[in-house]
């Protein structure tokens, strides 16, 4: 008797592993750096090989993006939603959030994407845009949490945290190609920010 099974399994670990590739090299040359060729050279395939993974070059790229994200669902935001709701989870995330970016000493996919694609309209800018989107509002609904659990003072704009915080981490990104203590400097910018907020760590200041 004879099964696809194993042909369908050894194909989507032979499509995993041309995606983790392709990542690395987004992470280098940029997502538009990524090509049918660049790939089949840098996994040692024919380029017949890796095409008959992908429907066309922006299908790769667009899987590309796409297995970055579940790659950082997995490694970042999973981990955290297991803390308990409120600061706990919140700080996790965070936490995550830095290692990641830390780990991919070459450039972070996403934020090399948000400068790549900002001046070119288009499916793969909405596409990018929508990615980073998403994660924003997912940071700025665990600081909402935080302050529903008492953990952050009452009256804390859940949006300007939240885009704060993406400042200190886009910041981590860019300045630790010179700011030989980059990492150092966010985690200390995160804990000030939240020991300001804490709830009880004295009068509230309009942030708006």
């Amino acid at each position: 008797m004879t099964t696809t099974a194993p042909a369908t399994a050894k194909g989507a670990s032979t499509r995993g592993m041309l995606l983790g590739r392709a990542c690395e090299l987004a992470a280098r040359l940029g997502l538009e750096g990524v090509s049918i060729g660049e790939l089949a050279s840098a996994a040692g395939m024919s380029k017949s090989g890796v095409f008959a993974h992908f429907g066309s070059r922006e299908d790769l790229v667009r899987q590309t993006l796409d297995w970055a994200a579940g790659s950082f669902t997995t490694q970042v935001l999973e981990p955290a939603l297991r803390q308990p709701r409120g600061l706990p989870r919140l700080q996790a995330m965070l936490d995550g959030w830095i290692g990641w970016i830390l780990d991919h000493p070459e450039g972070c996919v996403f934020l090399g994407a948000a400068t790549e694609y900002d001046g070119r309209p288009g499916p793969m800018r909405d596409h990018v845009a929508e990615l980073l989107e998403r994660w924003r509002l997912i940071v700025e609904r665990a600081v909402a949490m935080a302050v529903e659990e008492g953990h952050l003072r009452a009256g804390t704009d859940p949006a300007l945290v939240s885009y704060q915080l993406h400042g200190f981490m886009y910041a981590l990104h860019h300045m630790r190609l010179h700011q030989p203590q980059a990492d150092v400097l966010a985690r200390a910018a995160v804990r000030d920010l939240l020991d300001r907020l804490r709830a009880g760590a004295g009068p509230a200041r309009s942030p708006r």
